[in-house]
């Protein structure tokens, strides 16, 4: 993906974020992820049934790279099962790191694939997964 294309992406997921709004319906459930070393405090709102993601939304305040890559994880996440958003995360956090993963699977979080060169920012683009790991783990 060129640089440009990456830039986009980003920008539109942040300007224009997917699914952002709290929820208070009790068939979500709620987790919240933050970054202590900066202002990114993200809380997700997870509904899964009969082992779908049926919707995900989040709110909160956080930086372009952590709040565009909540927007593109939740897009990507909604209608999957909980082991196809495990494996959509593993993959993701492979390329952070720099690790083999498979692009088929990320779509526009393809985005971040050279995020690992700024390592700060690392931590801003995995937030969001930290937090459907959370989660993905206890469903």
């Amino acid at each position: 993906m060129d640089e440009f294309l990456r830039r986009e992406i980003i920008m539109e997921h942040y300007q224009n974020p997917r699914h952002k709004k709290t929820v208070t319906d009790s068939n979500y459930q709620k987790v919240n992820t933050n970054n202590a070393s900066c202002i990114d405090n993200l809380d997700l709102f997870v509904r899964i049934k009969d082992n779908i993601i049926e919707d995900i939304c989040f709110d909160g305040e956080a930086c372009a790279i952590s709040t565009s890559s909540c927007s593109i994880m939740i897009t990507n996440l909604i209608g999957k099962t909980v082991e196809e958003a495990k494996n959509y995360v593993k993959n993701f956090e492979a390329m952070i790191n720099e690790e083999p993963y498979d692009e088929e699977v990320l779509n526009e979080a393809l985005a971040y694939n050279e995020v690992y060169k700024q390592n700060n920012r690392k931590n801003c683009a995995l937030l969001p997964y930290k937090g459907i790991k959370k989660v993905l783990d206890n469903d």
